[in-house]
């Protein structure tokens, strides 16, 4: 390996939607080159903090470009660190490029570039495989891990609306995350390894309570997190800090009982931008962070189905644009709709984003990992919306 080169291999077996996974969950910066015996060029994806700015191969450039590599599955990749252009080619979310991408290739939109016959879903484990969409996560910090438990298949291992403080890390095999309904559960997203089991609520004083339900799909292997270790460092936080994070944690919890009310149809449109002002319109730039000091507010994004509802905003939440994270909502895919009533305050982002990045790492992956779950059941909010046009025909 070249010394400038921090990780290569072989496409069959890290693709390239787990290489974007590796990648964004370690925050990496540089350039992912990649070959293929059945194409005469390389193809080329700049990195940004974690997330694909450009992407070039061929005479294709950006998200056509970055699309067509996902068809690229026989070959070798190197991705080197390293400065890349800053200006931003590619405006969607990491996470929803992920997905989209392998469900273009699954479903024969975008050109197998390989082997004449195209890979089985189930058998690569792609997200669009049943069960939702698949969300992996960074190599494993055994430094918070205090114990291992062990989890059979179909075997529940916390209950919605349950109490606890248990947070885990999946070392291996696959969870399902799902709401209950009165005609069962209600799929959500999959974990695989590195993901976490768990909220940042545990931290508060009244505790959690559980927003899900999450049961093994196989023999799971989950490592049991030092909670009391994670605490000190959440206590060790800035005020607004601390805050940010409780109220992305309640986004989380906001946009899956969106799923829910729209599964039941049990939700009005009207309630989410009658009477309210577009503060952030959808795919306007916007690179400020924002705190509601008083009133309310509402998340809701565009599709060509219309539009969708994900999140109600309170007093002492935040919205805007988080630079450390990408959540998969305002500004680039969601709008915020203010109230009447509606004050709020510009938050310094400097001094958040130079307290974030001394975290500790496993810390950090939690809170990247909340962050990626918002944007993953956005998506998936979407696509219980188009199912329910579907429905009604």
């Amino acid at each position: 390996m070249k010394s400038d080169i921090a990780l290569s291999g072989a496409l069959n077996f890290l693709n390239l939607g787990d290489l974007l996974q590796l990648f964004g969950s370690n925050g990496s910066t540089g350039v992912l080159r990649i070959t293929s015996p059945y194409a005469p060029e390389p193809g080329v994806v700049h990195l940004l903090k974690g997330n694909p700015v450009n992407a070039f191969t061929g005479d294709e450039t950006g998200l056509k470009a970055l699309y067509a590599l996902f068809g690229w599955v026989e070959g070798e990749f190197e991705f080197t660190p390293k400065e890349v252009p800053t200006e931003k080619a590619i405006e969607k979310g990491r996470m929803e490029l992920i997905l989209d991408g392998l469900r273009m290739l699954d479903d024969g939109e975008i050109q197998l570039i390989g082997p004449s016959e195209r890979p089985d879903a189930s058998q690569r484990d792609a997200p669009s495989a049943g069960g939702g969409p698949l969300i992996r996560g960074p190599l494993i910090d055994y430094m918070y891990v205090v114990d291992e438990e062990e989890f059979s298949a179909g075997q529940e291992i916390v209950k919605e609306n349950s109490h606890g403080n248990w947070i885990w890390v999946v070392v291996q095999g696959l969870v399902q995350v799902r709401k209950e309904t009165d005609r069962g559960p209600l799929e959500l997203i999959r974990v695989a390894e590195g993901c976490f089991i768990g909220s940042m609520a545990t931290f508060t004083v009244n505790g959690n309570v559980r927003s899900a339900t999450s049961v093994a799909l196989e023999d799971v292997s989950l490592g049991v997190l030092d909670t009391q270790r994670l605490f000190t460092d959440f206590s060790a936080l800035s005020p607004t800090l601390r805050s940010l994070l409780l109220s992305l944690d309640k986004r989380l919890r906001e946009v899956s009982d969106r799923i829910l009310d729209i599964h039941k149809r049990a939700y009005s449109l009207d309630e989410y931008v009658k009477d309210r002002e577009a503060t952030i319109r959808q795919g306007n730039p916007e690179e400020r962070l924002f705190r509601i000091t008083e009133g309310d507010a509402t998340v809701v994004r565009y599709t060509d189905d219309g539009h969708v509802p994900l999140a109600k905003l309170k007093k002492g939440d935040f919205f805007g644009s988080v630079p450390f994270f990408d959540i998969g909502q305002e500004p680039a895919a969601a709008s915020v709709f203010a109230s009447e009533t509606m004050q709020f305050e510009t938050v310094d982002i400097g001094p958040l984003q130079q307290e974030y990045d001394n975290l500790p790492a496993t810390f950090k992956k939690l809170i990247e990992h909340t962050a990626t779950c918002i944007s993953v059941t956005s998506m998936v909010a979407a696509d219980y919306h188009k199912e329910s046009l579907k429905e009604k025909g």
